[in-house]
């Protein structure tokens, strides 16, 4: 644990550290951040959890660190901070928190301290860089000579860089390797022999990141390492009794993926290959026959969600799970005469429970007799890129709010922090997916703030449900004069055919008279690539299009081009940030709802319906909301930034939901004037 701040000295409040910090960095105290740093600080004094939603600019990194760091030095505790992306886990460790301890000590009486923590498997592994080569997967040998000779290549470069490393993190090889490199030196947690039977235990990076979060006054890892910590029995970060969680709009979908299940023929094959000269052949045999058998039978079976186990499926799954538990049964225990072994064995227990485990969930997810009451959605899938597509079974709990609400909220106080939490002008639709009540808006309100219809998953207050409050602290740019929402009303609704010629014409009309210096956010990639060969023949300005480079080389040229455009999907939406002239226009062809055909999206809207709830508005309108604020958000980056979201699709207008959307949307000063908007936008670029 921390070491504790002395009790002979007084500790300032959080107003004052809040200022020696933003003197620190440069910064200038605003309103949202001080209401923020106060609303953080009561929350984590009562043991109350916290939604603030801080609009960019606010400065909310400070806001929620300060408090942090009072507390964790205060009471001798760790505080964890949790981020959606390696970008902000990067800003947090290597610039933020360095700038808080050195500005921070002289008022604390020593430096806070931080660490950052990530899973097992992005740390190098030196039992299986340097020891146990029967660990190696057998497959691997199977490569061409090319690729042979890549993955020399790349396995070379890890010795040597693990010579260098004082880390082992992965993040820190630049440029990095591919996965295939990447797995011959590293294990996953169940794989991995443990401190104690390791023989390179005591120099194990991924144990000494441990060891040195857990002396840490502040631990930043990510939202799948808070989900496994909090969703599994074995706990992976140290001692806490706060979280931070930013970038909280992506939380559920951080963990419903963390809770999600995949089996495959190859994995059921490669747990095979594992158990050849550890098991008796005929008991493997066994195992690789049962893994052919289920690829003969998601091979007549459409990609689809299943309402009921088809037969050829229960056959299948019923033998994998027999079979790969006879050969785990064959594997037996840990064998003191075999040390050498080790490594090889724990490789071949852990991909047999995982089969057994998989194969066992998938059977079972069927026991309740409606879909609607199950805990898991099951749904034939597919993976691998074109050309070399294979089918996956996959399975993902319903709703992850009752796990959240049970295993992070139930556990420790938790802060939660985006710019984009308030959808539809409340934080309900993401408190329930969180799995915390709603406030219970009364109709009128409700009505005011765009929700269509009473949401009505709750109907009776539970008393026993986590106390928790929202708080919506602003933006520091006044969005109303310094950007315009342009609702294209005049285009008709958007077609299954791809973009119609009158949105090619509307996005043609907006770029030229922005000079280029747009933003497209599509949603999908087909429809970016129509217009981006549609346009480029037709506009004087640059055009790029996701794809024709790493997204990261083209938002670098957009940003550094004033005059270009980029258009893109989904990875564009959020993200982004490019203030200054390179962007005065965001475009936004649809409304972004998902697939209908969605397996995990469809069912979560049918059991809402069953409930008695608005499923659509719940599951579907609530995706859209969230991500048509995050594309709106990547307008304004800068004090000094102006410009134009135009949305293409009617039916934010048209449509009875379209005041759930729109309530979601920053407050731009909003017209259907195409004139105007091009008349502001020429302005903008002085032509």
């Amino acid at each position: 644990m921390p070491a504790a701040l002395p009790s002979t000295r007084e500790v300032p409040g959080v107003a004052e550290l809040l200022e020696a910090a933003v003197g620190a960095v440069g910064g200038t105290r605003r309103e949202g951040q001080d209401a923020m740093a106060a609303a953080v600080r009561a929350a984590i004094t009562r043991g109350e959890h916290l939604a603030v939603q801080a609009g960019t600019g606010t400065g909310k990194s400070l806001a929620y660190l300060v408090p942090s760091i009072r507390h964790a030095v205060t009471n001798d505790a760790t505080v964890v901070v949790s981020t959606a992306t390696i970008a902000l886990q990067r800003q947090l460790v290597d610039r933020d928190l360095p700038r808080l301890a050195e500005a921070l000590r002289p008022l604390l009486g020593r430096p806070p301290t931080f660490a950052i923590l990530k899973g097992r498997r992005n740390y190098l592994c030196l039992n299986r860089l340097h020891g146990d080569e029967s660990m190696i997967d057998p497959a691997e040998e199977l490569f061409d000579p090319f690729a042979i000779s890549a993955m020399g290549r790349n396995v070379k470069r890890l010795h040597e860089w693990a010579s260098d490393t004082e880390t082992g993190d992965r993040d820190e090889l630049v440029p990095g390797v591919p996965d295939a490199a990447w797995r011959q030196v590293s294990v996953s947690a169940r794989e991995c022999l443990g401190v104690s039977r390791c023989p390179i235990g005591d120099d194990c990076f991924a144990e000494k990141a441990r060891a040195a979060a857990g002396r840490a006054d502040i631990v930043v890892t990510n939202h799948a390492l808070l989900a496994i910590d909090a969703l599994e029995d074995r706990p992976v970060l140290p001692d806490h009794d706060v979280v931070v969680v930013d970038e909280a709009h992506e939380l559920v979908a951080r963990v419903t993926g963390v809770a999600t299940a995949e089996l495959t023929a190859g994995t059921v094959a490669a747990a095979a290959r594992r158990c050849t000269k550890l098991v008796d052949q005929a008991v493997v045999d066994r195992l690789v026959e049962a893994g052919e058998g289920l690829a003969m039978v998601l091979e007549d079976l459409p990609p689809a969600r299943w309402d009921t186990l088809p037969t050829a499926a229960a056959g299948a799954l019923s033998v994998i799970r027999d079979t790969a538990a006879a050969c785990r049964q064959g594997l037996g225990g840990d064998r003191r005469e075999d040390p050498d072994g080790a490594g090889s064995r724990k490789v071949a227990q852990a991909l047999l429970d995982e089969v057994t485990e998989v194969a066992v969930r998938i059977l079972g997810a069927f026991d309740e007799p409606g879909p609607a009451q199950r805990h898991d959605v099951v749904w034939v899938g597919e993976q691998g890129s074109e050309g070399a597509r294979t089918k996956v079974l996959r399975a993902a709990p319903l709703w992850v709010g009752g796990l959240l609400r049970e295993r992070l909220f139930g556990q420790r106080t938790v802060i939660l922090t985006s710019a984009t939490l308030a959808l539809g002008g409340t934080f309900d639709a993401l408190a329930r997916q969180w799995g915390l009540p709603p406030t219970q808006l009364p109709p009128s309100k409700a009505a005011a703030a765009g929700w269509v219809g009473e949401v009505a998953d709750d109907p009776v207050p539970d008393p026993d449900a986590p106390k928790w409050r929202g708080l919506d602290v602003g933006s520091p740019f006044s969005h109303a004069r310094s950007g315009i929402l342009y609702l294209a009303r005049h285009l008709p609704p958007p077609g299954r055919d791809g973009l119609a010629p009158a949105y090619l014409d509307e996005i043609a009309g907006l770029v030229e008279a922005a000079g280029g210096r747009t933003l497209g956010l599509f949603s999908s990639m087909r429809a970016a690539k129509q217009a981006a060969e549609a346009l480029r023949g037709r506009l004087g300005t640059p055009l790029l299009c996701q794809g024709d480079d790493s997204t990261m080389l083209l938002v670098r040229q957009f940003a550094k081009d004033p005059g270009t455009s980029l258009f893109g999907t989904l990875s564009l939406w959020q993200g982004v940030d490019v203030p200054g002239p390179s962007l005065s226009c965001v475009i936004i062809d649809r409304i972004p709802f998902p697939r209908p055909d969605d397996p995990l999206i469809s069912a979560r809207q049918r059991a809402a319906d069953a409930r008695g709830g608005n499923g659509f508005l719940t599951v579907s309108a609530t995706h859209a909301a969230l991500l048509l604020a995050q594309g709106a958000g990547r307008l304004l980056r800068g004090m000094d930034d102006r410009g134009v979201v135009a949305i293409l699709d009617p039916r934010l207008v048209t449509a009875r939901y379209g005041g759930f959307l729109r309530a979601s949307l920053p407050p731009f000063w909003t017209t259907n004037d195409p004139q105007k908007v091009r008349g502001a936008l020429r302005r903008l670029r002085g032509g």
